[in-house]
């Protein structure tokens, strides 16, 4: 079957756009949107939706508009993504992850896109982690020298994003990759990075506690109290550590 054209894939993509609109247009709430744009501290507007009220359009979304090569893909990402309401780009982000099988390496140049774009954590953190970091999981040799740019780049949202890129990789996590972005970053006072940092230790974790708890203490005068607390966080749940 020959691949659809870009022009089938534009109208697939404005049809999207047209399906999700008409799904949130009934469900706006201004009093809620009013709420929502003040808590994630943004002058991007709000329908208002909650999560939960949005989960069975996205699964409706991604059924009814189900891309059929990477190009459809990125085309629908790119035309929700466009909305001018937070949770347009919510979907598009929601869209990209539940069609896995278009979240690869060639993606990451569109990833990187919506990262800088984006510039708050609401929609960084769930393309670190739920988009580029699988694309890194399944191809670490290919996505490996991305990451360690992206460490030293100017953008703080696309630094913050290499450093949780493995935060999903459990015990395929490159350790040494892990704690190298850690200590390169840890000189930053830039409050996401210093968090970033403890995140990252802290799901690393759940699958390694001796080698977190020995980087920790080893490196606890190089790391802010932020980034070692939120490291910490679970060792110390567990009982197999003390923060003094």
């Amino acid at each position: 079957m020959p691949l659809k054209s870009k022009a089938t894939s534009s109208k697939i993509a404005a049809d999207a756009q047209k399906f999700l609109l008409a799904e949130y247009a009934p469900l706006a709430d201004p009093d809620k949107a009013v709420e929502m744009a003040a808590y994630m501290k943004t002058d991007m507007p709000f329908w208002g939706i909650q999560k939960p009220d949005r989960e069975p359009i996205y699964r409706e979304l991604a059924k009814k508009f189900a891309p059929a090569n990477h190009d459809e893909y990125s085309q629908v990402i790119r035309k929700l993504w466009s909305g001018k309401h937070r949770e347009e780009k919510y979907a598009a982000l929601d869209y990209a992850v539940r069609c896995k099988k278009f979240v690869d390496k060639s993606m990451i140049p569109l990833y990187e896109e919506l990262v800088r774009d984006g510039a708050w954590w609401d929609l960084v953190d769930p393309l670190a982690t739920l988009l580029i970091g699988v694309a890194f999981l399944n191809d670490q040799k290919s996505v490996k020298p991305i990451m360690k740019e992206w460490i030293d780049d100017d953008d703080m949202w696309i630094r913050r994003t290499a450093i949780l890129s493995m935060n999903k990789h459990k015990d395929k996590t490159d350790e040494k990759l892990l704690y190298d972005f850690c200590l390169q970053r840890a000189h930053e006072k830039e409050f996401f990075i210093r968090k970033a940092i403890g995140w990252a230790l802290r799901e690393y974790s759940y699958k390694a506690p001796d080698s977190v708890i020995k980087f920790l203490k080893t490196n606890r005068s190089k790391l802010s109290p932020l980034s070692y607390r939120e490291g910490a966080k679970q060792l110390v749940r567990n009982g197999l550590m003390k923060l003094d």
